[in-house]
């Protein structure tokens, strides 16, 4: 008798989830064997992943609130049925290049704009950048009263939380989630116009704000074009058994372009209205996080620092940038591959200063820097037959032949005598089941910022203490 299809679904599942899994203790075998020069990346470990999901594999921290991060292309969030809708590596990529040119953009308004200082504090500029657009990586939290869900991109990059609101006056993109509707939630609340608290959007937003009967309304237009329209209003938000009541946001009526899915975005920027810093006296203005390795595992997005923090983890100063005060920078000073520093001159990265971002995904560097770190790649990759650039990646190989690969390691360093070994799914990207490629880019201009990019985040536990001014890093955060 034929297999029903649901059966056949199942079965195919479960075969490719021991297929990851097998890949996986593979994968942790080899890295044993092999020397700490090089890293043993098994093929089935990076791409299989990308399948199903693997909700046990990973664990936060034993601190405050803790929400699960999910991919948001991946299958953790996506149905099967949606997978076939899912953006390929290219759409995703060029989202990116808009993000970075965004970010390079505000950064370039003047010639002072790549300074960087030593945070103080919470003492922080006043105003911030914005249009830069949505990161990947997703989390749940509860709105209104009762409580929605809405799941929200996160992003380091951006203070102003938003989220969809019924009616839709004018336009809602389809989300997974019901659209909030104000009108259902005893909690609910618009922010008057003109009042001090309206002002605060000029910060947010970098748009002044603006009266519509006699709310205050927003709008926040992003480097892909999307955009979103709406009231600037004040809701119980909940997270996990937390909750932060008369919490500012965005209550979208008109949002447009390449959202889908999503309810909207969680900002946890350094400015006014951010969730860091609104949730101040509660968590300290003291978060992590851990994005997961593959896009078929979960990390987390921890807030508050509770009673201990893991001896492993190496902090750097948190520097603050006088050009993106919503940005966390940090100064990088150099760059090992398969444990041999390069040889570049501090000041290559001192000039342009450097930030760490949730949204973007491929680290971006100085040109002197990446032509360096992709000589030696290239050199202890000799073994490996090259194949053709794929934008914006010019270091890719043909696997075809291989069922493992003998990665070289990638290091970086940072002021404060802090070392950050990337996790192996940090520095090959896979486009297919057959061809990856060396997962960093140069940056067109010299003088763009360096942007650290979430890619090269997996695997670590990220941890930001505004008030201690530093960031910290620990590999294997997610386990």
């Amino acid at each position: 008798m034929p297999m029903k299809l649901e059966n056949l679904q199942k079965a195919t599942t479960f075969i490719i989830l021991i297929l990851f899994k097998s890949a996986l203790y593979y994968h942790q075998l080899l890295a044993v064997l092999l020397p700490k020069c090089s890293l043993a990346v098994h093929l089935q470990y990076l791409y299989f992943g990308s399948r199903i999901c693997d909700l046990q594999f990973y664990s936060s921290p034993n601190r405050e609130a803790s929400l699960t991060v999910k991919h948001k292309y991946g299958p953790c969030f996506q149905s099967n049925k949606d997978q076939l809708q899912v953006l390929n590596h290219t759409e995703i990529l060029l989202q990116d290049q808009s993000r970075v040119n965004s970010i390079h953009s505000m950064f370039s308004k003047n010639s002072d704009g790549n300074k960087l200082e030593e945070s103080q504090a919470t003492t922080l500029p006043a105003n911030s950048g914005l249009t830069i657009g949505t990161g990947n990586y997703i989390v749940t939290v509860g709105l209104g009263t009762p409580k929605t869900d809405q799941t929200l991109a996160f992003d380091t990059g951006s203070d102003l939380t938003w989220a969809q609101c019924e009616p839709c006056a004018k336009q809602c993109y389809n989300q997974k989630d019901p659209i909030f509707d104000p009108s259902k939630s005893t909690s609910y609340t618009n922010i008057s116009c003109p009042t001090p608290l309206c002002s605060q959007l000029t910060s947010a937003t970098g748009s002044p704000q603006q009266c519509s009967d006699p709310k205050c309304s927003y709008r926040v237009r992003y480097g892909d074009g999307s955009f979103t329209i709406g009231y600037f209003s004040k809701e119980r938000l909940t997270i996990t058994s937390d909750v932060v009541d008369n919490f500012i946001f965005g209550c979208g009526q008109d949002n447009e372009g390449l959202f889908e899915d999503i309810a909207g975005l969680l900002g946890l920027g350094r400015g006014q209205v951010s969730l860091v810093q609104q949730a101040a006296q509660k968590y300290s203005q003291f978060f992590s996080y851990c994005l997961p390795s593959t896009t078929s595992s979960t990390g987390y997005l921890t807030l508050g620092k509770g009673n201990e923090v893991s001896s492993s983890l190496k902090f750097t100063p948190m520097l603050t940038l006088s050009q993106g005060p919503s940005f966390y920078g940090l100064n990088l000073i150099g760059i090992s591959v398969g444990g041999q520093r390069l040889s570049i001159p501090t000041s290559v990265f001192s000039t342009v200063g450097t930030i760490i971002d949730s949204g973007t995904v491929i680290t971006r560097l100085p040109p002197t820097a990446y032509d360096a770190l992709r000589t030696k790649f290239r050199d202890m990759m000799r073994n490996y037959q090259m194949t053709s650039a794929s934008s914006p990646f010019d270091t890719c190989y043909d696997l075809s032949k291989s069922q493992s690969v003998s990665v070289p390691s990638i290091s970086f360093f940072f002021d404060g005598d802090v070392s950050v070994d990337l996790d192996k799914v940090g520095i090959l990207v896979m486009l297919s089941q057959t061809e990856a490629c060396l997962a960093f880019a140069g940056n067109s201009n010299p003088s763009n910022i360096a942007i650290f990019g979430n890619e090269q985040q997996k695997g670590l536990e990220v941890v930001y203490d505004v008030v201690g001014g530093r960031i910290g890093f620990r590999p294997g955060g997610c386990s």
